[in-house]
């Protein structure tokens, strides 16, 4: 697990980030990487999505968006924002194994999946409040980042807002080599889902 702010652990002692690095370097989704999303589409249809934010996990993620203050009904949870991305597009789609790998997790288990480039990462990553006047990114694609607003940071500064952007420069790219896993885990979440979110992610990009 990574670095958790004292601030915010005091104030969200369940939450966690959890990290797992692993050599892999990008490629396209295969044909069976295509019909398991196909079959999971199937499972995924206008019931099922209305029922989501039901769930335990969904719904631990929902509480967590409002504490941080963000609007789960304007700012969706990323299993609701793909569950609806389904609905509009009629199934789930992805280019790279990485983003099918990462849609099947988080569509199986509730739980937050992203990724970073490994060696685009510089010292120990973890979650804190952005400070003031902190940028997301180097250069003319920079962007401001509120303060408090809570970031994945390493020794140089944000990688990414959590819940939000990466970046510019530290996702993974064709380049990659070595590709870092984070999972959110949050009060109500239990650790076999976080567990299996990333070792789901980590099974199919080493297949």
């Amino acid at each position: 697990m990574t670095f958790v702010d004292p601030e915010v652990a005091a104030e969200f002692p369940d939450l966690r980030l959890h990290e797992r690095t692993l050599a892999a370097r990008p490629r396209s989704a295969g044909p069976e990487l295509r019909e398991r999303l196909r079959v999971l589409s199937d499972r995924i249809r206008g019931p099922q999505v209305l029922a989501l934010r039901q769930q335990s996990v969904p719904w631990a993620y929902r509480v967590f968006f409002r504490h941080i203050g963000l609007d789960p009904d304007e700012h969706r949870t990323p299993v609701e924002a793909l569950a609806l991305e389904r609905l509009k597009t009629g199934g789930f789609h992805a280019r790279t194994a990485l983003d099918a790998a990462i849609t099947i997790a988080v569509m199986e288990t509730g739980v937050p999946v992203w990724a970073l480039d490994a060696d685009r990462v510089h010292g120990e990553l973890g979650l804190r409040p952005a400070e003031r006047g902190e940028r997301l990114g180097t250069g003319e694609y920079a962007s401001d980042v509120p303060r408090g607003r809570l970031v994945v940071a390493d020794d140089d500064g944000p990688t990414g807002v959590l819940f939000g952007p990466l970046a510019d420069g530290r996702g993974v790219t064709r380049a990659t080599e070595r590709i870092t896993l984070l999972a959110l885990q949050v009060a109500g979440v239990p650790d076999i889902h976080v567990e299996e979110a990333l070792w789901t992610v980590c099974d199919i990009l080493m297949e």
